[in-house]
């Protein structure tokens, strides 16, 4: 229970920071492309192909190639390559642990279990939700979350401070308008009716991380210790009800294609089993070897539970 505390309050400090960051990179000028400037600006210095000189005459094309490989083609390589490897061992880390979208599914996921006894639109309440205040709660928190994502998506294309003072005088352009609204809009349905579906199949990143993952077999995954399954037995599913993507988390490895490693499905577990006066979950973070098992101890259909 200790661990479950440490981890959840560690994801908890990550989920938050890279969010801020998602927010302030661009207004800080830690990393924006400006569209007034045509570059991108990395820690307040313009990061361009560096061409200017070979634009202007002034070089040969052998320099403007060496250029090209030293300002572009290596840093990005080189990031894909410490980023690969991670999600080699690790799997969707970044989805579970930093990214905003992720951030703000969870929070309408908490506020929807909360106000209407579910967490998505398409399960059944555990009980009777009463008046319109817990929706207007949901689709007011979501409409909100949704315009500060469209409006950090917007600052980073735009100088955010341009932004700022355009929007407090009421003198902001049409075309910055206009993508404010329409962001606004489509990530409000998003937020609403479809973020985990998005999450699961229309999120390139989310995607690439887990093809990554399950190209690998001793990757760190979530593993079920079959032997012990008679301790579920007083338990409703609370591993699968807690995940926030709504995987089947004592299944097999295809069956979690989407896991995001946010280590959710292992808390709910540590309070079942502490009420059990069990001292040990019954699934836990493997890799290397054990990971190439998870399948063999997985529940292959749910009706198979015991």
């Amino acid at each position: 229970m200790k661990f479950s505390y440490t981890r959840e309050r560690f994801r908890f400090f990550t989920q938050t920071g890279f969010f801020l960051l998602f927010l302030l990179a661009p207004i800080f000028d830690i990393f924006r492309f400006d569209l007034t400037k045509g570059h991108f600006i990395f820690f307040g210095y313009p990061w361009t192909l560096g061409l200017e000189m070979f634009q202007q005459g002034q070089g040969t094309a052998a320099m403007a190639a060496l250029t090209i490989l030293t300002h572009v083609f290596l840093p990005v390589l080189g990031t894909l390559a410490i980023i690969i490897v991670i999600l080699w061992k690790y799997g969707r880390v970044y989805c579970g642990w930093f990214c905003p979208h992720f951030s703000v599914v969870e929070i309408i996921n908490n506020l929807m279990y909360r106000f209407l006894y579910r967490v998505t639109l398409w399960e059944k309440p555990t009980q009777e939700v009463k008046g319109i205040i817990p929706w207007l709660i949901i689709v007011i928190v979501a409409i909100c979350m949704a315009f500060i994502w469209a409006f950090g998506l917007l600052s980073y294309l735009l100088p955010p401070k341009e932004l700022i003072y355009g929007m407090l005088d009421g003198e902001l352009g049409p075309g910055a308008t206009r993508f404010l609204i329409a962001g606004t809009i489509i990530l409000s349905i998003d937020f609403i009716f479809a973020r985990h579906l998005f999450c699961r199949f229309g999120c390139a990143i989310g995607l690439a991380q887990s093809v990554v993952w399950m190209g690998n077999k001793k990757a760190m995954v979530v593993s079920f210790e079959k032997k012990r399954a008679e301790q579920c037995r007083s338990c409703d599913n609370q591993c699968d009800f807690s995940c926030p993507m709504r995987l089947f988390t004592r299944g097999i490895k295809r069956a979690k294609f989407t896991c995001t490693q946010c280590g959710q499905c292992l808390s709910a577990c540590d309070r079942v089993q502490a009420n059990n006066n069990y001292n040990e979950r019954v699934i836990h973070w493997v890799s290397g070897e054990q990971a190439t098992h998870v399948d063999q101890n997985a529940i292959v259909r749910k009706q198979d539970e015991m």
